[in-house]
Order: C-alpha cells, then sequence, then structure tokens
C-alpha cells in the first residue's frame, strides 16, 4: 500500500474512534438515567408511574427493532438539522447515538433489576430516598453489569460504525467501500477488518478489567 493510502486508514481509524466515544457517551449520558427510570417506575416501584413506562418502553422497543441502515436513512432530515449535512463523521454520530440510547437503557435497566431486593428494603429502613436508593445502591451493585454492556454496546457501535460507511458516514467503513469494494483493493479491506477486530478485542479487554475492578464482591487473595 501506499503512504497516502496508510494515511487515509489512519486518519479512518481515528474519525471511527471519534465517532463511537462521542456516541457511547451522549449514549451513556441519556440512557443510563432512562434505564434507571426503567427499572424502578413500574406500578408499586420507587417512582411509580407506569403509563410513562410503558410509553418509554415502546419508544425504546421500537427504535431498537430497527435496522440500523434503515434508521440511518429515515432520520436522514433530522441529522441534517442537528449537524447541517447528513454525511461524514459528525453526521454519522447523530444515528449511532440515537441507535444505542435505547440499547444502553435495557441494559442498565436488566442490570438494576438483577440487584437483590433485599437491598432496596434495607434502605429505606435506614431513611434513604428514592434518589439516593438509585444512585448508592442500585446503580452502585449493578455497576459491573453495567460497564460490562457498555462494553458491549462499545462493540456493537463499531460495528455501526463500519456500517455507516455505506451511506457516507466516513470512518474505517467508508473506506473500506471506497478503496477495498469500489476500487478492487483487497489489501485495504483487510486491513479495515483487521483494525476493527484489534479494536474490538482492546474494547472488550478493557470493558472485562474496569468491569472487575469495580465489581465489589471479589475481593484481592
Amino acid at each position: 500500500m501506499s503512504i497516502e493510502i496508510i494515511r487515509v486508514i489512519a486518519e479512518a481509524t481515528v474519525d471511527t474512534l471519534f465517532m463511537v466515544a462521542v456516541a457511547i457517551l451522549i449514549g451513556t449520558l441519556v440512557g443510563l438515567p432512562l434505564g434507571a427510570f426503567l427499572a424502578t417506575s413500574k406500578r408499586g416501584e420507587l417512582f411509580a408511574a407506569p403509563f410513562a413506562n410503558a410509553a418509554i418502553g415502546t419508544v425504546v422497543n421500537a427504535t431498537r427493532s430497527t435496522p440500523f441502515i434503515i434508521l440511518v436513512v429515515a432520520i436522514i432530515p433530522f441529522t441534517r438539522f442537528v449537524v447541517g449535512t447528513s454525511i461524514g463523521t459528525s453526521a454519522a454520530i447523530v444515528p449511532l447515538t440515537l441507535a444505542v440510547v435505547p440499547f444502553i437503557a435495557r441494559i442498565v435497566e436488566g442490570a438494576i433489576r438483577e440487584v437483590d431486593h433485599g437491598l432496596i428494603e434495607a434502605a429505606r429502613a435506614m431513611g434513604a430516598t428514592p434518589l439516593q436508593i438509585v444512585r448508592k445502591v442500585l446503580i452502585a451493585e449493578a455497576l459491573p453489569a453495567i460497564v460490562l454492556g457498555l462494553t458491549l454496546a462499545t462493540v456493537s457501535l463499531l460495528g455501526y460504525s463500519a456500517m455507516v460507511g455505506a451511506v457516507g458516514g466516513g470512518g474505517l467503513g467508508d473506506v473500506g467501500i471506497r478503496y477495498g469494494y469500489q476500487r478492487f483493493m483487497p489489501e485495504v479491506m483487510a486491513t479495515v477488518v483487521v483494525i476493527l477486530i484489534v479494536l474490538v478485542q482492546g474494547v472488550q479487554t478493557l470493558g472485562e478489567r474496569i468491569a472487575a475492578r469495580v465489581n465489589k464482591r471479589i475481593r484481592p487473595s
């Protein structure tokens, strides 16, 4: 490969990391409280609001069930409204974020629902407010599972970021399509695949280490 192609691949790798990092950050900021609400707002729970729970759950399920490539195309007008364009790295962040928010919300909901209900009752007996129970008990106890869930979400976003390259989203997917497929350069396609595999492996390893570190139930020997 020429120096120019290597430079293009390097820039695309940086673009991929940027769009995934921004999407997972925004997705976590929105999805974490959303998931906590879904996990605590059914009838008889801490923030009982069954109708709101059902409505939000329906929206979350609808978004999750939409194939990503269709979502990208369907929200092009919204993407243009938000960032002023529907192509490029900045534009790709919009559908990536919208795709990962409901995913993270369901991960957080599931992790919180796995927490022992006795801890909630104990916190109530000690006079903790519902918000304190969510923050200091539920999220604290579910943190290892949440971290592993966020790791899974990040890995999924890496795959989505390659997919969004098919519609001009930039990043490694765009390079693989423009050079590896359209210009018949299999070495470029192979390089893109290898880089994505390395990124996925790195994210998975880092996520598992962080989850083990924050797991209070694991005691060093």
